[in-house]
């Protein structure tokens, strides 16, 4: 593999990634009802709106879900595998359903991260801006709730001390290592897919 073929798959996996990171956004958004008149979700909107718009025409929302913007995250993803395996020199014809399965996987993985890192900041908010009005706080704020609230039901209340986040990181890295990790070593996902996990 030749440095511009490596240079060009760095370009492709950090640019592509990144826009997939806000196509899920988009999904996750929806999914636990966040305030989509925050300028950080209108950014969100905007940015994945010219290939959701189209997507919705033929995908529409089940209950409440966005199908489209996930399965736009699963596409993007499974179009990254691909560039990347073909300036790697290998062959992918014959292995799209393969490759649809790991994208799967890795489009999962990716969004157990997005609630893992979402309650990182707002543990780290919790302790340097408590009640912080900044729209990235309360963004990621509405992100965590439906995660945190089973935890709190379940917990005791300890004066004030919530100690949920604890439990949901516990319970997040172990469906990722277990579930996540186990299922990409069951479907044989090669190691030089790893930077998608």
């Amino acid at each position: 593999m030749t440095g511009l073929s490596t240079a060009a798959i760095y370009v492709i996996q950090t640019l592509g990634s990144l826009y997939l990171l806000i196509v899920l956004l988009r999904f996750i958004l929806q999914l636990v009802r966040a305030d989509f008149y925050n300028p950080l979700s209108q950014f969100i909107v905007r940015a994945t709106k010219p290939l959701l718009n189209p997507l919705r025409k033929v995908i529409p929302g089940f209950g409440g879900l966005d199908l489209a913007s996930l399965v736009l995250a699963i596409l993007i993803q499974l179009l990254l595998m691909i560039v990347t395996l073909v300036l790697m020199g290998y062959g992918v014809a014959g292995y799209v359903l393969q490759l649809l399965v790991w994208s799967l996987i890795a489009v999962t993985s990716l969004f157990i991260k997005v609630f893992f890192f979402a309650m990182i900041i707002s543990v780290i908010l919790s302790w340097v801006a408590p009640n912080s009005y900044n729209p990235g706080a309360q963004l990621v704020n509405q992100i965590c709730e439906p995660l945190l609230a089973p935890f709190r039901k379940l917990l005791p209340n300890l004066g004030g001390l919530d100690i949920s986040p604890i439990f949901a990181f516990i319970a997040l890295r172990l469906i990722d290592m277990l579930v996540i990790g186990n299922l990409a070593v069951m479907t044989g996902m090669p190691k030089i897919l790893s930077p998608f996990m």
